[in-house]
């Protein structure tokens, strides 16, 4: 498709013509990288502004209208939430993320989107990061697949943790399979063993040299009979130690 349109700058208003769909406007009617046949040549045009005349293209679906972008932070859980006041032809939203010397951009989930409404909506998404410094950004994209990016505006920080800690297994009761966080302030040795209820050893979880931080292990104890068993940790840095004992159930 190729749909003509006029585009204004600060400097003057012009006819050109879209390839494709070579373009992308953000709620406000704006855009910032497009690519026009001005005259005899194909002139491509980044990180500029301009005002562009919607009408000329055909009807074209607007972009979505973000509200707000924030995120919280509880030990290294990162939770994010944005609000739309606007949805055309919204398929979803991409939730990317890269630490703060990375160079390069992952995605880490996607939220659906709304197609098109005018209602204010609102989504959240949760991300466990471990230690450091990190920029969150979403990946907009239409049904036609068109995109553009909401960058969070400020960088996250996950710390390290105060304390020692090892939470409660979840779910508890399990089947075959449950999970244990747990927090080393320090740089040290980190067993977690795991005994039967008549203290025999029959499985170790962790066993190594962890940096200060936040983890999450899963255990799968498929190869276990059902009943109670219990799970203690052992940790050593910076002069401290720390010992902690917790019992799980599990049911077949």
């Amino acid at each position: 498709m190729i749909a003509s349109t006029r585009i204004t700058t600060n400097l003057q208003s012009f006819p050109v013509q879209f390839l494709g769909l070579a373009w992308r406007t953000s709620g406000s009617g704006l855009i910032t990288k497009i690519s026009f046949m001005y005259g005899p040549e194909m002139r491509p045009v980044n990180n500029v502004t301009y005002v562009i005349d919607s009408s000329g293209l055909n009807g074209g679906p607007l972009p979505v209208e973000l509200a707000s972008f924030t995120s919280t932070v509880n030990r290294n859980n990162v939770s994010l939430n944005w609000s739309t006041t606007k949805e055309t032809n919204n398929q979803g939203f991409d939730i990317e993320r890269k630490s703060s010397t990375a160079a390069e951009w992952i995605k880490i989930g996607n939220v659906n989107g709304n197609g098109t409404t005018n209602e204010t909506k609102n989504f959240s998404f949760s991300d466990r990061a471990n230690t450091g410094k990190y920029n969150y950004r979403l990946k907009q994209i239409d049904f036609n697949g068109n995109f553009e990016y909401f960058n969070l505006s400020n960088e996250v920080e996950v710390g390290v943790p105060n304390a020692y800690a090892i939470s409660q297994n979840y779910p508890n009761p399990f089947n075959p399979t449950t999970k244990i966080d747990f927090d080393i302030p320090f740089d040290g040795k980190v067993s977690i063993l795991l005994y039967d209820i008549s203290g025999r050893q029959v499985g170790s979880l962790v066993k190594d040299i962890k940096t200060a931080g936040y983890y999450t292990i899963q255990f799968n104890a498929s190869n276990l009979a059902s009943g109670m068993y219990f799970y203690r940790i052992v940790a050593e840095g910076n002069g401290q130690n720390f010992v902690s004992t917790k019992k799980m159930v599990l049911i077949k």
